[in-house]
């Protein structure tokens, strides 16, 4: 059994990563604090400093969030792009950067970047950049990382679980289960694997 910090554990992310890892000992963090064990924005390094000295011990950490916005590139303000960038981009890359001093030996990050890096819909172009960016982290920073300390990102099509809310602008995508998406985090958190970038889709 590991100790896994997971960053927004009751999203539909979240709530589907949380599905390939009950074996564990699982730490909760969220964005408002509500429902978890502790509260951090991972758009701050503060915050996220003090989330891992406030855990102590873990072995490994997940995110599942990541804020982006939402717009047409003709449209696309730079408070918008730095908004997504300061999020999804920085906010997982801290998570590492900050966390290879916390985290034990041998211990493991588990990013979340998403389908639209490589099947780009409209509106997503923030989203779908920043999604490529930590594809790319993983893979290059795996050779970097001390102390047998590995990273994966997981890189899923939309889930049925979120069909609701994402379907409509999804329009020619084939849901998947969340459940997949947890096996795909179990894979990550469990296996010996690093650098990878796990795909999810039909």
């Amino acid at each position: 059994m590991k100790k896994v910090i997971v960053i927004g554990a009751s999203g539909k992310i979240g709530q589907a990563a949380l599905s390939g890892l009950g074996h564990h000992d699982i730490v909760t963090a969220s964005g408002s604090g509500k429902g978890a064990d502790y509260q951090v924005d991972i758009g701050s390094e503060e915050s996220i400093r003090e989330l891992f000295k406030q855990v102590g011990s873990f072995d490994a950490v997940v995110n599942t969030v990541g804020v982006c916005e939402y717009a047409d590139f003709s449209d696309m303000t730079e408070q918008q792009w730095m908004t997504t960038v300061l999020s999804k981009m920085m906010g997982q890359i801290n998570l590492v950067r900050i966390g290879q001093e916390y985290v034990n030996d041998g211990g493991s990050f588990s990013l979340i970047t998403g389908i639209l890096s490589s099947k780009p819909i409209p509106m997503a172009i923030a989203d779908a950049t920043t999604s490529g960016a930590i594809d790319t982290f993983v893979k290059c920073v795996a050779y970097e990382l001390p102390r047998g300390i590995r990273v994966n990102s997981i890189n899923p099509t939309v889930i049925e679980e979120a069909w609701d809310v994402y379907g409509e602008m999804m329009s020619g995508f084939q849901p998947v289960p969340g459940s997949l998406v947890g096996k795909a985090f179990a894979r990550s958190v469990d296996g010996f694997i690093t650098g990878e970038v796990i795909t999810v889709d039909a």
